[in-house]
């Protein structure tokens, strides 16, 4: 038996040589054939646009020998060797890369960074540079370094606290502004068409009189994440919800306040905006807007007047809206909450077990909330997304008519006309209600083609409402519910 088994280990032994002779072991010795060259990941290394005068995010590539034979690099170098900063397999001083033998079927790794100085510009600058490498053969292969600059304002200071601005503030649009940590607005807040504010993590803005923020169409208000750089390849930051805290708008005192927004984007924060008074004494307008990807909350309503058209409030942890005391009135609006809804963990919190909509009629000391929607729609992947939380049902006077609704328990005198999901529906709503990162396929709440929300709308309500988000004309058709009219 030992006799068999010194047999079969000497075999064993054979057997390996002979395939790595087969295989053909790589050489350790250099080459000066002109013809061998390195290969690399990437020919092009892009970054995202960068900040000025502040650095940012590493990315990676790597140098590939795939000859038999080991190859020498005289030296490696930036042709600028102002904006980027490299480090090769762990060595950041460039010039200490001399006669580096990289040997065949080996590679290096090269990571890269770009700190671009400020560039009195309002519009992002490309900066380029190449990053070169000298065979010992005479060949000399590079690869190209890109990234867009852009200057930005800054407003407060990281571990600052709260900054004030007693006069009010006015958001311009002529270049980006970086918020960190809390703003406090005491005038009026009022924001210019197309400005885009970037939110640092924790920052937060508390408007404490008016707002007037003034979007279009075709220049919408941004606010988002300072992080516009990628978690993954195929992944941007700006997916990942809970980059900053969120827009509060307070009422304490005594005064009537006025909250107008139209196309404003809010992207991403622990809170879309929160709306809070001590009294009915404010009113929020609302247009065009798109609060999408909160850990929390996305639309807040206490003690607030609100009209709410052609606006996606999408994607929060906890309700997508959340109204308490006062009258609201959503028209024309997709409420759809697929949180997390996805093949990638890159939320920070998981989906609480909250309906989209949640109407809180049953304080005794409060205003009476009263909310009505019109040609909307309100979904999600919970088997019930509207909550409406009164004494008595039959004795809620708000209105639900010419909606799309995924609800079990709407029982209401004031709920007509309305399109009702039940289980057995396989139908789609949207194009698109998960994200898929590797097919960089992204939530899309525009409508499916074969969508239960075609055609639900009530014409009479949507003469008044004539376009849609994207500008899309309802006149002369059966109009369709939510924020989107339907377009092959």
């Amino acid at each position: 038996m030992g006799y068999r088994l010194r047999v079969t280990g000497f075999r064993l032994l054979v057997i390996v040589g002979i395939l790595c002779l087969l295989a053909g072991c790589r050489e350790y010795k250099v080459s000066d054939n002109p013809t061998l060259r390195l290969v690399f990941s990437k020919d092009t290394l892009r970054f995202d646009t960068v900040f000025t005068a502040q650095g940012s995010a590493t990315l990676q590539m790597k140098v590939y020998n795939p000859n038999r034979s080991a190859l020498l690099i005289d030296r490696v170098w930036l042709n600028e060797g102002k904006a980027f900063r490299v480090n090769v397999d762990g060595e950041p001083n460039l010039e200490l890369l001399k006669n580096l033998k990289i040997y065949g079927h080996d590679s290096l790794f090269v990571f890269v960074r770009v700190n671009i100085d400020t560039l009195n510009q309002n519009n992002p600058v490309l900066v380029t540079d190449q990053l070169c490498f000298h065979l010992h053969s005479g060949n000399t292969q590079q690869v190209e370094l890109e990234a867009y600059g852009q200057d930005v304002e800054r407003l407060g200071k990281i571990g600052q606290g709260v900054h004030q601005y007693p006069l009010g503030y006015t958001f311009k649009a002529t270049k980006p502004y970086l918020v960190y940590d809390t703003m406090a607005v005491l005038g009026k807040l009022k924001i210019e068409a197309g400005a885009t504010i970037y939110m640092h993590a924790g920052a937060c803005i508390f408007a404490y009189d008016d707002i007037e923020a003034k979007g279009k169409q075709e220049a919408p208000i941004r606010f988002c994440g300072d992080r516009i750089d990628r978690l993954f390849d195929s992944v941007p930051y700006r997916y990942a919800a809970g980059g900053w805290d969120g827009l509060y708008a307070v009422n304490d005192g005594m005064s009537k306040r006025t909250y107008t927004l139209e196309y404003v984007d809010i992207l991403s924060g622990n809170i879309g905006l929160y709306c809070y008074g001590n009294a009915l004494r404010q009113r929020l307008q609302m247009k065009g807007c798109r609060i999408h990807n909160h850990t929390q909350y996305g639309l807040v309503l206490i003690n607030t007047d609100a009209e709410v058209s052609n606006t996606e409030i999408s994607n929060c942890a906890s309700y997508c809206v959340y109204c308490a005391g006062g009258t609201h009135k959503f028209v024309h609006s997709t409420i759809a909450s697929y949180f997390g809804y996805t093949n990638i963990r890159i939320q920070s919190v998981a989906k609480e077990d909250a309906a989209a909509v949640y109407i809180d009629n049953l304080s005794k000391t409060a205003p009476e909330t009263v909310t009505s929607f019109y040609n909307s729609i309100i979904t999600g992947y919970r088997s019930n997304q509207l909550v409406v939380a009164t004494p008595l049902d039959r004795y809620y006077p708000g209105a639900f008519v010419g909606n799309y609704l995924k609800t079990d328990s709407l029982d209401l005198p004031h709920a007509v006309a309305n399109v009702y999901w039940h289980a057995e529906d396989t139908v789609k709503v949207f194009r698109n209600d998960f994200y898929r990162y590797k097919e960089y396929v992204y939530y899309d709440f525009h409508l499916d083609s074969l969508s239960p929300a075609i055609g639900a709308g009530d014409s009479i309500v949507a003469l008044d409402y004539e376009f849609d988000r994207d500008g899309v004309s309802r006149a002369g058709v059966k109009p369709d519910a939510g924020c989107y009219q339907y377009r092959p």
